[in-house]
């Protein structure tokens, strides 16, 4: 295996070392602190210590998710009856990409496999390098994440990590939101994009370390979407229906009402469709990486 960097990073003294890995351990997380409302960046880098990697292929910054048990589904009644019942889920430790796929990344794989681009690349909006790839479908997102070595996210995966370790919160960082927290419908505060996305990491992570879990693009998740899969799913795992129509997708988009930004909104499309507010982010098993 080629050399990976790993870096532990205590937000408060940064230190990071370059080593050869030869394996993966799980760290042990801690109960939060209740966070009821919009953060600043500098907040957000005092209250997590992440552990990171740089995988060798795509040069992208990975996050464990250490793996344990968390509360899945809607705490304020606010969403459908598909966000409900909240139950318990089990899932192992992965690493997951810090920042949505970018244009950058993409041209790669468009490069190396003779992948069709998306048609957004001809609009200046959405062909900036850093910004994330929007108009793939679910297929190109498999394809390219066989490509680059990982897989998507299932949706028990992708609320883990974007619920950022706080327990029962609306958003990644807590129960409000601002357009200091995330790129979504209109603008005001940092967020100045109104009719595309953001380049990557411009709004504050929550507390794994994971940038733009809210906003800026909806997000491809593996799963097939049941509107009743909550009341059947697997306690340990679980990765959805074992058919279906629709495939899930999470995170809301910089055209979405910040309704469809909360860690329980769960949204659905064709496999097949794509759009300018939908890209993807991959992960990887912690324990097969490397």
């Amino acid at each position: 295996m080629d050399a990976v960097r790993m870096v532990f990073r205590n937000m408060i003294l940064v230190f990071v070392v370059s080593v050869i890995v030869v394996g993966c351990s799980d760290d042990k997380t801690e109960r939060d602190p209740d966070y009821s409302g919009s953060v600043t960046l500098s907040d957000m880098q005092n209250q997590f210590v992440s552990q990171e990697i740089i995988f060798p292929k795509d040069g992208a910054k990975m996050v464990l998710i250490s793996g344990g048990k968390f509360n899945m589904g809607d705490y304020f009644n606010d969403g459908l009856h598909d966000e409900k019942p909240i139950h318990d889920v089990y899932v192992d430790s992965f690493y997951m990409d810090a920042y949505e796929v970018t244009n950058r990344q993409y041209q790669k794989f468009v490069d190396a496999t003779g992948s069709q681009p998306p048609k957004q690349w001809a609009d200046p909006k959405f062909n900036l390098p850093d910004q994330p790839v929007v108009g793939v479908d679910w297929f190109d997102a498999v394809e390219y994440a066989k490509w680059v070595g990982k897989r998507l996210p299932t949706e028990a995966e992708w609320e883990k990590a974007a619920r950022g370790n706080l327990i029962g919160k609306r958003y990644p960082w807590g129960n409000y939101i601002t357009h200091n927290d995330a790129n979504y419908n209109g603008s005001n505060g940092r967020d100045q994009w109104v009719w595309n996305p953001a380049s990557v990491g411009n709004f504050p992570p929550n507390r794994y370390g994971l940038y733009d879990m809210a906003g800026n693009v909806s997000e491809w998740c593996w799963d097939w979407y049941a509107s009743d899969y909550y009341s059947l799913s697997a306690e340990k795992n679980p990765e959805g229906p074992v058919r279906g129509v629709y495939r899930v997708m999470r995170g809301g988009s910089w055209n979405s009402k910040k309704y469809y930004l909360r860690v329980a909104t769960r949204n659905f499309n064709s496999p097949e469709s794509y759009y300018q507010d939908c890209g993807f982010r991959c992960v990887c098993d912690a324990k097969t990486i490397f």
